[in-house]
């Protein structure tokens, strides 16, 4: 029998402007991105380097466009950190995200990471050492265990260039974590990984509490692998799109989540260069497209 759910349909600000390369989209004020983003049909937008960093004036803004703020990405070094020490980094982005009533904790490990790096090539991104992994896991689980305390759940981004990309990095990951460390489950960071990203989604449904939607264009990333381009190079040459605008089918992931009863956030995002991809029409294209699957699988905003 068809079962009508709703869901939470957000988009990033990264395409508008990116905080790894402040000069994309670097004049482009934040209000500018919000009233888009609510124009496209959104309800929600995640926290970027644009948003003023006082709670009372991210609520104002969110309220004007009348956006929620699903979560923001906090750039961890955990693994060359103490649990103490990241901790207490955390501390201002925990505080900020409880005063506009995030949903989730956006965390990734850039310790070593070549994201950021237009001449490093991907093949030689940071991995754990066998050994290091049940350390690793261990600190990880404890800080998932603290911000599930304070009611900000982790959602770990698996990303390109970082300790956690692969298949096998999840894998291992999910299986050494414990059951408070949720994934951020990012489908075109997976396809770029050459994971199997329905695979992966049909695995893990359980530890999963926040999805990234991004689209690939095949050739560009084909050719991206061939060449063994930095992460920068390949985004800059057009490797992520939006849904709808690439080669994932996204129906039979929107019907995984709808089978398994999964009714957070779907949150469009599509690095690219705002002088090529007009943000507020490629938004247009990704919510076409993704409401239009909802619909079909039985989602409802």
């Amino acid at each position: 029998m068809f079962k009508l759910m709703s869901i939470k349909l957000g988009i990033a600000p990264i395409a508008w402007s990116n905080d790894d390369m402040p000069e994309l989209g670097g004049d482009t004020p934040i209000e500018q991105c919000l009233e888009e983003a609510s124009l496209a049909g959104f309800t929600g937008i995640e926290l970027g380097g644009k948003f003023p960093r006082n709670p009372g004036k991210i609520k104002f803004l969110l309220q004007k466009y009348k956006l929620s703020l699903p979560g923001g990405w906090y750039g961890s070094l955990l693994h060359e950190r103490s649990i103490e020490d990241e901790w207490s980094a955390m501390q201002g982005h925990i505080q900020l995200l409880q005063h506009v009533n995030a949903s989730v904790f956006v965390f990734a490990d850039v310790s070593g990471s070549i994201q950021k790096d237009i001449n490093s090539p991907l093949s030689k991104r940071p991995q754990l050492e066998n050994h290091e992994w049940p350390e690793y896991c261990k600190k990880i689980s404890d800080i998932s265990s603290r911000l599930n305390d304070v009611g900000l759940p982790m959602s770990y981004h698996e990303h390109m260039g970082t300790f956690i990309q692969t298949e096998k990095d999840v894998d291992r990951f999910i299986n050494e974590t414990n059951d408070n460390t949720y994934l951020l489950y990012d489908t075109g960071h997976l396809l770029f990984a050459q994971a199997d990203y329905q695979a992966i989604l049909k695995k893990y449904i359980s530890r999963i509490n926040h999805v990234h939607c991004k689209d690939i264009r095949k050739n560009v990333l084909e050719n991206s692998l061939a060449k063994d381009l930095s992460f920068r190079e390949s985004f800059l040459g057009g490797t992520f799109t939006v849904p709808g605008d690439g080669c994932i089918d996204y129906l039979p992931l929107l019907s995984t989540l709808h089978e398994n009863n999964y009714n957070d956030w779907l949150v469009i995002e599509a690095e690219q260069d705002p002088k090529k991809a007009n943000p507020f029409e490629y938004a247009k294209i990704g919510f076409k497209y993704l409401t239009g699957i909802m619909n079909e699988v039985g989602y409802k905003i």
